[in-house]
């Protein structure tokens, strides 16, 4: 799949209402293998910066997941695997940063996010498409890590 095509389903995904998280896992899942309902299963947790909690970007997060896929660990004794899987973790997250300016979902919403944390979703209206950028760091987020495939 050409990265235009990935970037854009991603978007499409997150415009259908998945989170960021969920949408990148979504766009690979060609690559991961993942049925789409475990893919969203596995990955509904990371939206909002981990929970809602505007910690790390889901986008973030979703690129990690499926560097999971790509450069797995599966034997804790085997030192060069995991080594393998940080490092492209690291290098998409770097990546990721440098684009954006940072990899936490609060500072990448400068201001759109402000007060306490709550659980409950913000609706998915015009206006919030608007004022978020997270339907560009979705589109990102593909980017940086198809690069990788």
């Amino acid at each position: 799949m050409e990265v235009q095509e990935r970037c854009a389903l991603a978007q499409e995904y997150f415009h259908k209402g998945f989170n960021c998280a969920q949408s990148v896992v979504l766009a690979f899942s060609d690559v991961t293998g993942l049925a789409e309902e475990d893919a969203l299963k596995a990955s509904a947790g990371f939206g909002g910066g981990i929970g809602r909690m505007r910690e790390v970007c889901g986008c973030v997060c979703g690129m990690a997941f499926v560097a999971g896929y790509l450069r797995p660990f599966t034997n804790p004794a085997a030192q060069g695997d995991k080594k393998a899987c940080y490092a492209l973790v690291q290098q998409v997250a770097d990546e990721y940063r440098q684009s954006n300016g940072s990899i936490i979902c609060r500072e990448l919403l400068a201001g759109e996010c402000t007060g306490p944390v709550s659980p409950e979703p913000a609706p998915r209206t015009e206006e919030y498409y608007r004022k978020r950028p997270c339907v560009d760091l979705v589109a990102d987020a593909v980017r940086i890590l198809a690069a990788h495939l």
